[in-house]
């Protein structure tokens, strides 16, 4: 049984403070970000997380520690490795957690901006046609 670890790290975006309260269970990483204001005292933090604690809203992912026993070539592995190093990355765990809930979140309300869409243009056709049949009937 692995002990459940929490952190919370806060950082100075501009102009704001923001917190990112992660929590790691067993095989679960839940992380939060806590928009604090402009001035940030640590009696502020420190009432927050044990009054407000249940209004936070985690977003939760699972750790893939999965690894492949599969051989890499040296020559691949050493490619690998360069592309990696080059690569610019998203920053912490906690940010590309936040990263993946954002982007979730942005294809859910595409797909229920479509749906309102949608059934707006229905509506309007709907309503086209009851003129029409106004018009048709005369006075």
């Amino acid at each position: 049984m692995q002990p459940i670890v929490s952190k919370l790290t806060v950082l100075f975006e501009d102009p704001f403070w923001i917190g990112l309260y992660e929590i790691e269970d067993e095989n679960v990483y839940s992380v939060c970000k806590i928009m604090f204001g402009a001035e940030l005292k640590d009696c502020e933090v420190y009432d927050l997380i044990l009054k407000s604690w249940h209004k936070f809203r985690f977003y939760q992912s699972k750790n893939d520690l999965s690894i492949s026993e599969k051989r890499i070539n040296p020559k691949r592995r050493q490619r690998m490795i360069n592309k990696q190093l080059n690569a610019k990355a998203i920053g912490t765990k906690a940010q590309q957690a936040l990263k993946l809930q954002h982007e979730q979140n942005k294809s859910s309300r595409k797909v229920n901006k479509r749906e309102n869409k949608k059934a707006e243009e229905v509506r309007k056709f709907n309503l086209k046609q009851e003129k029409r049949k106004d018009k048709h009937r005369g006075h």
